[in-house]
C-alpha cells in the first residue's frame, strides 16, 4: 500500500513540504496587513501564543490521524468509522483544497505578473491589471500548470524534491530583502511599531483576528496535514516535525513583517492599507527606493515561490483522494484535478472587473465578504470551510476515533510526548473545539 502511494524519503523533505504548504500568501500578503490593522506588535505577540497553544496541538491530531491509517482524509475517516456519515468531513477537506486552489491560483498569477512589471519599472494601475482577462487568465493557467508539473512527479520525486529547492531559495530572498529594508532611513519607526508591543491595543477583535490567522496560516482544517501525515513513516517523531513546521511558518510570517513595516514607515505610508498593501502600496515604495526595481522584482519572485509551495499542497489533497479511493494513476489524476481547479477558478479570475456578473456576484451578505466572486470563494473556502472542517475534525479525533488512540499514535516515535499526554487529550476533546467554535462565530460577525 505505502509503496504504491509514495512516502517522504527524509524528515527534512517532509518538514520542508509541510512548512511550504503552510508558508504562502497568508504569511506574506495577509499577515502584514492584519498586523497593520490590529495595532502591530501586540497582535504579533498574541498570534505567536495561539500558534503554540492551539495550532500545534491540533496539528498533532491531524498528522496522527493520517499516519495511523496511511490514507487521505476521506479514506482515513472511512478506515476508522466504516460506512458512517463522518466521511463527509473528509469530503469537505478534499473540496476545500480544490476550492482554495481555484481562487488562490488567480492571486498567485498576479504575483507572477508583478515580477515582470517590476523588472520593466512600470507597476501601472492594479485595478486595470486584475481587470484584464487577457492578462490574468494566462497567468492563472501558467501557475496551475507549474503546480501540476511538480505534483505529477509524485511525493518524493516531485513535492519533496521541489520543496527542498524552493524553500532555501525563498529563505535567502527573504533575508536579503530584510537586510535591505531595515537599513533604509526611517526604518526604525516601522521596527518599533512591529516589535515593541503596546498591550493596551489588545482588544477582543485583536485576539480573534490573531486566533484566526494562527489557524489559517498553518494549513489546518482541510485535511492537508492528514494527507501529508499519511506519507510519514512510523519511525518519525511527529511532535518534533510539527514543531519545526510551526516554527518555520511563524518565523517566515514574522520575517515578512520585517521586510514590509520598515519600508512602509521609511516612506511615510500607513500600515493599515489592508489587502492592497502588497500590490498597490509596496510597488509604489519600490519605485521611490534606490535599486527599488530589482528589489521589487525579487519581492514578487519571493511571493510567487511562497504561493507555489502552497498550491502544490492544495492540489495534493484532492489528488491523494482520487489516487487512494479510485485506484487511478497519479500522473493522470493530477492533470484532471488541475483542469477542474482551473475551470472553477475562471469566475474568480473574471471577478475583478472583467465581467460585471462575476464582479457583483454577491450570494453572501456584504457584511461578511465583498461582492466579487473571488472574495466570496475566499470567505466560503478560505475562512468558513477551514474553521468548520477543523471543528468537526477535532470532535472526530477527540471523541469518535478517541483521543487515547490519537495520543498512542503521536507517542509512536516520540516517547517524550507521554509527559504531556493527559494535557493534550484534555485540549483536543474540550479546549480546542470550543476555541475553534469561537473562530466560527467571529467569522459571522457574532461578536
Amino acid at each position: 500500500m505505502a509503496a504504491h502511494r509514495g512516502e517522504w524519503s527524509s524528515k527534512l523533505g517532509f518538514v520542508f513540504a509541510a512548512a511550504g504548504s503552510a508558508i504562502g500568501l497568508g504569511n506574506i500578503w495577509r499577515f502584514p496587513y492584519i498586523v497593520g490593522e490590529n495595532g502591530g506588535a501586540a497582535f504579533v505577540f498574541v498570534y505567536v501564543f495561539f500558534v503554540i497553544a492551539i495550532g500545534l496541538p491540533y496539528m498533532f491530531a491531524e498528522l496522527a490521524l493520517g499516519r495511523s491509517v496511511q490514507r487521505n482524509p476521506v479514506g482515513a475517516i472511512e478506515a476508522i468509522k466504516p460506512g458512517s456519515a463522518w466521511k463527509a468531513v473528509g469530503y469537505l477537506g478534499v473540496i476545500t483544497g480544490l476550492g482554495i486552489l481555484s481562487f488562490y491560483g488567480v492571486i498567485a498569477g498576479w504575483t507572477v505578473g508583478y515580477i515582470y512589471k517590476m523588472f520593466v519599472g512600470n507597476p501601472g494601475n492594479f485595478g486595470q491589471f486584475i481587470g484584464d482577462p487577457l492578462t490574468v487568465i494566462p497567468l492563472f493557467a501558467f501557475f496551475i500548470i507549474i503546480t501540476a508539473l511538480i505534483v505529477h512527479g509524485g511525493v518524493s520525486g516531485g513535492i519533496e524534491k521541489w520543496s527542498k529547492i524552493l524553500m532555501p531559495i525563498f529563505f535567502i530572498l527573504l533575508v536579503g530583502l530584510i537586510v535591505y529594508s531595515v537599513t533604509l532611513d526611517g526604518a526604525e519607526k516601522g521596527l518599533s511599531f512591529y516589535l515593541m508591543p503596546d498591550f493596551s491595543k489588545i482588544s477582543g477583535k485583536t485576539i480573534l483576528a490573531a486566533l484566526g490567522q494562527a489557524f489559517f496560516s498553518l494549513s489546518l482544517g482541510m485535511g492537508l496535514m492528514i494527507t501529508y501525515g499519511s506519507y510519514v513513516s512510523k519511525k518519525e517523531n511527529l511532535v518534533t516535525s510539527a514543531v519545526y513546521i510551526a516554527l518555520f511558518d511563524t518565523l517566515i510570517a514574522i520575517m515578512a513583517g520585517l521586510v514590509i513595516f520598515p519600508a512602509l514607515f521609511a516612506m511615510g505610508k500607513s500600515p493599515e492599507a489592508g489587502p492592497t498593501l502588497v500590490f498597490v502600496v509596496l510597488p509604489e515604495l519600490f519605485l521611490q527606493m534606490p535599486g527599488g526595481l530589482i528589489v521589487g522584482a525579487l519581492f514578487f519572485i519571493l511571493l510567487s515561490v511562497a504561493a507555489l509551495t502552497s498550491t502544490i499542497s492544495l492540489l495534493e489533497v484532492p489528488v491523494a483522494y482520487v489516487v487512494d479511493e479510485m485506484k487511478m494513476s497519479r500522473k493522470t489524476v493530477v492533470w484532471i484535478v488541475a483542469f477542474v481547479a482551473f475551470l472553477l477558478g475562471l469566475p474568480s479570475a473574471l471577478s475583478q472587473g472583467a465581467s460585471a456578473y462575476w464582479s457583483h456576484f454577491g450570494w453572501i451578505p456584504k457584511r461578511l465578504a465583498s461582492q466579487d466572486f473571488l472574495s466570496q470563494m475566499s470567505f466560503i473556502f478560505g475562512d468558513f470551510s477551514l474553521a468548520f472542517g477543523a471543528f468537526v475534525l477535532s470532535i472526530f479525533i477527540g471523541w469518535v476515533w478517541g483521543a487515547k488512540y490519537a495520543a498512542d499514535e503521536i507517542e509512536t516515535g516520540s516517547s517524550a510526548f507521554s509527559k504531556g499526554r493527559q494535557l493534550w487529550i484534555f485540549m483536543i476533546r474540550y479546549f480546542i473545539p470550543v476555541i475553534i467554535f469561537l473562530i466560527l462565530l467571529n467569522l459571522f460577525g457574532i461578536f
